[in-house]
């Protein structure tokens, strides 16, 4: 990450528990119920730990515990200060308590040095891990157990949802038919009920974001407009409140979907037998869906730049030995709310990293997060200047296309010189990144591919297709009396619609187009339907690939033939020219719903006459990658937050004319148009809007098809010039 801090000072401070710890298991906006109090052991932990002495250990001089302190205790047993106590017995060495009024306080001390660890919620821990790069040492442990409770989705069993859960048929997916549907959830930004099970859809492409990204009030416009306007999100003390209210909302049939914990069915219902509240039905009138991902227990941070490797491992060691000790037992129940001990989790990626990857794709939780504990997630940038890899014209016909303006902006926004890196081709741009020449640069897919996998660069933020997306799928249309799209239809198994595809005649885009060509035939190769012909590592093989698997009378065409195109290869098709069509996931309903192309099939019914099958994989969008070994954390949140915020502007004509903030509802009159967010979005970055994307989640699945074409990484360092 590189952060740049003053090494000379000395960590002299220990961390211990951040307050609120009478929240036993939930995290800063987790959800209210004690449901973890259970009966369930399920992914039960039973470790055992040796007491071992101190002089086992690497000494250290002194400790601090990040901790709130009151002046008076009415129960002494409550007073941190005997934490510290037994901690420095065990670990011989001078512990103190650092007083703090909330968890941003805590994360602040351990920023900058005041504290060595820290128990912060799941929240309060994630900010510090993505906005500060603090670690997991630790764990507590919640009452059944584990270090963790799982955020899922319960549905009645009669429903298609359940069905599409049960059948053993991996083409139906439960979670496209939750569209639609209305939701019951335990309240407005609770973790289980609401956060993980939202970001994991909308990250998964389930629903997209309705409103602004980055405020989190747009989670309830992307909430009821998924779902529906009925989608329950109670307040405190209404009827279908908590995990125990969105059980409830189900069941009553106020919903179709309740967003719960793992643990709520059985604590709520089964356990309790006949006993059961007159609302729980039957067992076998529920389907529990798989996990959105798992929700974190307390976890105990610490600051890598402070605190080493053999302290850190020390400390650790004593705090997962309280539960071994008769004296740290009781610390263990009566101060840190943990009675079950604590456990080493591994790190911020093991402990927080699905909780992680769905909350980021919700709108806002960062600036959220940041104000509900009182951090700054505006960051400022290390690097100074900042260099963008950038085609540079000696003139522009349209002055506002210029890419001077997005520099001049960022520059204004960042308060640090960005400059421009005049590069001539794609591949100029990966060598000006791999070489630290520049600092971002907007690729193309296929460029950003070879960057990623051939020199480690990383994708930061994603340009936005005209539909809202960050990327587009690849699919195969088909007449819908084929026998393809019959196997595809008849629910069979052993009827492989991909297999009937051997023989017959294929429509591409062109000659190594992605969807057209680079998606479906890695899809079709890498899945064992066809066999390289010729060198695996020219990609002139894959024309003979292409005319093995399926004929020689294949339509690869050229630019200005009748078939060249998305259109041209659906049209390839409807004319009876092939019998497979590989285009993108838009093309039908854009050529043949929107502009009623006369070519189009139609049924005798006037529907489409066409049968689309599952996508092949996903072409991302331009990315805006980066050199994670050459940037800093905090340039690198900088410059997202400054591309993202040019989102939020629009130029307004009134009152002589200015460029509005609608994030944040402020007016800028100080600069021209053309330099408006809306205006540079358009001109300079041909795009409505940027996303911010992660490498793996924006270019993986174009990965797993395109790997498996001969020679492409050579065709394209050929290409690129690399």
């Amino acid at each position: 990450m590189g952060r740049q801090w003053n090494k000379s000072m000395k960590a002299v401070f220990m961390v211990g528990f951040m307050m609120l710890a009478s929240l036993s298991g939930c995290l800063g906006d987790g959800d209210d119920s004690n449901e973890n109090n259970t009966d369930n052991n399920t992914e039960t932990n039973t470790q055992t730990q040796e007491n071992t002495t101190t002089s086992d250990f690497y000494q250290i001089d002194s400790l601090v515990v990040a901790y709130s302190v009151r002046d008076t205790y009415e129960n002494i047993d409550d007073n941190p200060q005997k934490l510290a106590d037994y901690l420095e017995e065990k670990l011989n060495a001078t512990v103190t308590l650092y007083p703090i009024s909330s968890e941003g306080s805590a994360i602040e001390a351990l920023r900058f040095g005041n504290a060595d660890i820290a128990f912060l919620d799941g929240g309060a821990a994630w900010i510090g891990w993505q906005q500060y790069d603090l670690d997991v040492l630790a764990s507590e442990t919640k009452w059944d157990n584990r270090t963790f409770y799982g955020a899922r989705a319960i549905v009645h069993a009669d429903s298609d949802m359940a069905a599409a859960h049960l059948d053993g048929d991996e083409s139906t997916d439960p979670f496209t038919l939750f569209q639609g549907k209305t939701s019951c959830h335990t309240g407005w930004l609770k973790s289980a009920g609401m956060l993980i099970p939202m970001g994991y859809l909308i990250g998964e492409g389930y629903a997209n974001v309705i409103g602004d990204p980055n405020t989190v009030e747009s989670m309830r416009n992307t909430i009821t407009s998924y779902f529906n306007e009925g989608a329950s999100i109670p307040d405190v003390g209404d009827r279908y409140y908590s995990y125990k209210g969105a059980l409830r909302c189900l069941s009553e049939g106020a919903g179709d979907i309740a967003f719960v914990a793992d643990t709520t069915l059985n604590y709520e219902c089964l356990r309790h037998g006949d006993n059961a509240a007159d609302w729980c039905l039957e067992e076998s009138d529920y389907v529990e869906l798989p996990l959105f991902g798992q929700a974190p227990g307390h976890p105990i941070m610490y600051n890598p730049e402070f605190m080493d490797s053999n302290k850190a491992d020390m400390v650790r060691k004593i705090l997962v030995e309280m539960v071994d000790d008769p004296v740290g037992e009781e610390i263990l129940d009566d101060i840190i709310n943990s009675p079950m001990g604590i456990r080493d989790v591994g790190g911020a990626q093991d402990h927080l990293g699905t909780y992680s990857l769905a909350i980021r794709n919700v709108p806002g939780i960062q600036a959220y997060y940041g104000g509900k504990y009182a951090v700054n997630t505006s960051v400022t940038p290390l690097k100074d200047p900042i260099v963008i890899a950038y085609e540079v014209k000696d003139t522009y016909e349209n002055i506002d296309a210029n890419p001077q303006l997005l520099a001049d902006r960022l520059s204004m926004m960042l308060n640090v010189t960005v400059e421009l890196y005049d590069v001539s081709s794609e591949g100029a741009i990966i060598e000006a990144l791999r070489f630290g020449n520049a600092d971002i640069g907007f690729m193309d897919g296929g460029a950003a591919w070879v960057g990623w996998k051939e020199y480690g660069l990383s994708a930061l933020a994603a340009d936005l297709k005209p539909d809202g997306r960050s990327w587009y799928g690849a699919q195969a249309y088909v007449n819908a009396d084929s026998d393809i799209a019959q196997a595809y239809l008849d629910d069979d198994e052993s009827t492989d619609p991909f297999e009937l595809m051997r023989g017959k005649t294929s429509c591409h885009t062109g000659w190594l187009k992605s969807a057209g060509m680079l998606l479906p035939m890695g899809y079709l190769i890498g899945n064992g339907y066809a066999e390289v012909i010729g060198d695996p590592n020219d990609v002139d093989s894959l024309r003979a690939t292409i005319f093995n698997f399926f004929n020689e009378d294949a339509s690869i065409p050229e630019s200005g033939d009748l078939y060249y195109s998305y259109e041209g290869a659906l049209r390839c098709l409807s004319e009876g020219r092939g019998d497979v069509a590989f285009i993108a996931d838009s093309t039908h309903d854009f050529y043949c719903e929107d502009r009623n192309r006369n070519w189009c099939l139609k049924d005798e019914n006037g529907e489409s006459g066409y049968v689309a099958l599952p996508l092949f994989g996903k072409a991302p969008s331009h990315p805006v990658m980066y050199n994670p070994d050459k940037m800093d954390m905090y340039t690198r949140a900088a410059i997202l937050n400054a591309l993202m915020d040019l989102n939020g502007e629009m130029w307004l004509d009134e009152a002589g004319g200015y460029c509005w903030d609608q994030y944040n509802n402020e007016v800028d009159d100080t600069i021209s148009q053309n330099m408006c967010g809306d205006s540079i979005l358009e001109e300079v970055l041909n795009t409505g809007g940027l996303i911010a994307v992660n490498t793996q989640e924006h270019m993986g699945s174009y990965s797993d098809s395109i790997s498996n074409v001969p020679g492409i990484t050579a065709y394209w360092n050929d290409k690129y010039d690399i």
